[in-house]
């Protein structure tokens, strides 16, 4: 890649995920411009601006303003969150501005389990990635996608409800021996870092997992660490789940609306469990320098910060 283009610009920079990719760029001493909507608050800004960020406010549909923010820039990284009128709208705004400003490479908002190998239809949020997807092939722009997984955290805090520690159960879906890819967002974040600061040319997809496990796994490391037994509970065949997930679409709705629905990350768990999402093969290694956390390591994290 060029050398006379030497800043990155980051979209949706006052989220989470956003935010820990700036500071991890900024820790390789990469220049940063962080895109942020009018109006969005200080507070959320306070600690980019403190690391010597540059903030720029702009309206995301006005592509002609985010053109002139972006020149110069070498690569663009999408960490925008919504359904399709951020997805295909806003960052579909985006990525017409990147081509306009001739950014040299676009890192859309992908994030998730390998939904290249997932049946259109099998999962909303992941059937807009893969429509924009199209968009960037058809724009000419080179891009890569990070697929790490299940953002670790998921499982830690049981937002993911596969550890009952009530009856001392893992619980699954399908077979206990499927594995489950998992990624901490702090590591996610340090990845797409590397790979935005990347001088050389990066290829379509990379897939990450922090750690990976199965039911059985799973059961096993919490016995060890907690010193009470854990064992797998079988809560019916992924056939099963996928009944589940088109019930509750009738009766909880909200297609077109909702972010995250039930059925929604169920629909997430089905990609998962019945490892048509799984990643393989692996590109951790590219990135030489980086560690990585294990479910192991969050476990220990998550209990420690619920004792406190």
């Amino acid at each position: 890649m060029s050398n006379s283009q030497n800043f990155v610009v980051v979209a949706g920079a006052a989220g989470h995920l956003g935010s820990l990719i700036v500071l991890s760029l900024c820790e390789r001493n990469v220049p940063v411009k962080a895109l942020v909507r009018p109006g969005t608050a200080t507070s959320r800004t306070k600690t980019l601006q403190d690391a010597g960020v540059t903030i720029a406010e702009v309206e995301m549909t006005d592509v002609q303003a985010m053109t002139e923010i972006l020149k110069g820039a070498s690569t663009v990284v999408s960490a925008l969150q919504g359904l399709q009128d951020v997805i295909l709208g806003v960052q579909g705004a985006l990525l017409k501005a990147a081509v306009a400003a001739k950014v040299e490479r676009f890192i859309p908002s992908d994030f998730s389990l390998d939904f290249t190998k997932t049946a259109q239809g099998s999962n909303r949020n992941l059937d807009l990635r893969r429509e924009f997807h199209t968009k960037l092939d058809e724009s000419g722009i080179k891009w890569t996608s990070i697929l790490n997984g299940a953002f670790m955290e998921l499982v830690t805090s049981g937002q993911i409800p596969l550890i009952n520690d009530k009856w001392h159960r893992v619980m699954y879906f399908g077979s206990a021996d499927q594995k489950l890819d998992v990624t901490t967002v702090p590591d996610v974040a340090n990845y797409t870092a590397a790979v935005a600061a990347d001088p050389n040319p990066t290829p379509k997809v990379l897939r990450i997992a922090g750690d990976s496990f199965n039911a059985r796994d799973l059961a096993a490391l919490i016995t060890r660490m907690r010193g009470q037994n854990y064992s797998p509970m079988w809560m019916g065949s992924v056939g099963f789940l996928r009944m589940m997930i088109s019930i509750l679409k009738i009766f909880v709705g909200g297609v077109e609306d909702k972010i995250m629905p039930s059925w929604q990350g169920m629909q997430y768990l089905e990609n998962m469990v019945s490892g048509k999402g799984k990643l393989s093969p692996l590109d951790n290694n590219r990135y030489p320098e980086l560690v990585w956390t294990t479910v192991e390591q969050a476990l220990e994290e998550a209990g420690a910060k619920k004792a406190k």
